[in-house]
């Protein structure tokens, strides 16, 4: 008995596994309502020895074609297969703080659009190959003399025309044509009905015809909201209000998911209600919180969700905006 005692302190002193023990195995966890209900799927995107690979997370997701998800950090866009193996990255000073992500099927090839706040600029490059085939800097043309650039959204019209949202500075959103010429811009920052404080996150709205832009205005006052505008710039309606901090938007069908910062994210029907609320971190010390390390995380409790996307199946891939760098994957529950 003894001996046996003194195997099971070594073991655990230094971290081995002992015969006749089973180390313990974080279970999923189920979360949302209905037709929107998911279990987590524990260790997904971790690495062999079960730390992150991504570096900090303030970043977003898309998924292509083939079902390969692709997420943006400190040090790069890294993407996994669905079974959430590293199957390629683009790593460096070219791809690194990519503030959201948008994927486009454009003829025989798929491109990723990217929002560098840190680079400010926009990039649009190859999913495959990671060619830098265009880049958007400050648009002379524009007339504007601006002092601070720092794009947070950017999102693809069906004909290419490109919108840039300089969130994180002057709160202009800035439409190119698919070559990158300047074409206009609208929005200023403030808290009236047709201001953007913090126009932080933006997608093409599909569940509408024609599309528009849903655009997330994130420290809007009191409470952060949704907002329509058609693709002329023209303001159309507030979609819906308290969301806390709404950081982006991916449309599925007739579904939106929403993260909010505040440690949830939320999934809007076509009527703009919301049906489900994923993840809620109810510990204020833990929530809209950049610095909560790996080995504090709780499965299925986000600290501040930050970017999403939907799969083929309905499946959701969620990065929190995190020190450790945090991906998770939720599989729908048929």
């Amino acid at each position: 008995m003894k001996r046996r005692l003194l195997s099971v302190v070594f073991a655990v002193a230094f971290g081995l596994a002992l015969p006749g023990f089973a180390a313990e195995k974080t279970q999923p966890v189920r979360m949302g309502s209905g037709i929107m209900t998911f279990d987590t799927v524990p260790g997904w995107g971790l690495g062999e020895d079960g730390k992150s690979v991504l570096g900090g997370t303030h970043g977003g997701v898309v998924v292509d074609k083939a079902g390969n998800i692709y997420t943006s950090s400190s040090l790069g866009v890294f993407v996994f297969s669905p079974e959430g193996k590293v199957v390629r990255r683009f790593l460096g000073d070219a791809y690194s703080n990519m503030h959201d992500l948008e994927i486009r099927d454009e003829g025989d090839a798929e491109f990723i659009y990217g929002a560098r706040n840190v680079a400010g600029e926009g990039v649009k490059f190859h999913a495959e190959t990671g060619d830098i085939v265009l880049k958007l800097g400050i648009p002379e043309e524009s007339g504007l003399n601006l002092k601070k650039w720092s794009p947070t959204a950017i999102t693809v019209a069906p004909n290419g025309d490109i919108f840039l949202s300089d969130g994180y500075a002057s709160n202009h959103i800035f439409k190119f044509d698919k070559t990158g010429k300047y074409l206009k811009h609208f929005g200023v920052k403030g808290n009236g009905l047709k201001e953007f404080n913090t126009a932080h996150g933006m997608t093409l709205d599909t569940r509408y015809d024609p599309p528009r832009l849903l655009v997330c205005d994130r420290n809007h006052t009191p409470h952060g909201r949704l907002v329509h505008y058609d693709l002329d710039g023209n303001y159309i309606e507030e979609v819906v209000t308290g969301l806390g901090m709404p950081t982006s938007a991916a449309v599925q069908g007739d579904y939106v998911s929403v993260p909010d910062l505040h440690g949830r994210l939320v999934i809007l029907n076509k009527d703009n209600v919301i049906v489900a609320v994923l993840g809620y971190n109810a510990d204020p010390a833990t929530r809209v919180n950049y610095n909560v390390p790996q080995d504090q995380w709780k499965e299925g409790i986000f600290s501040g969700t930050h970017g999403s996307y939907w799969d083929k199946d309905g499946n959701l891939y969620v990065q929190d905006w995190n020190v450790s760098g945090r991906i998770m994957k939720l599989v729908r529950v048929k």
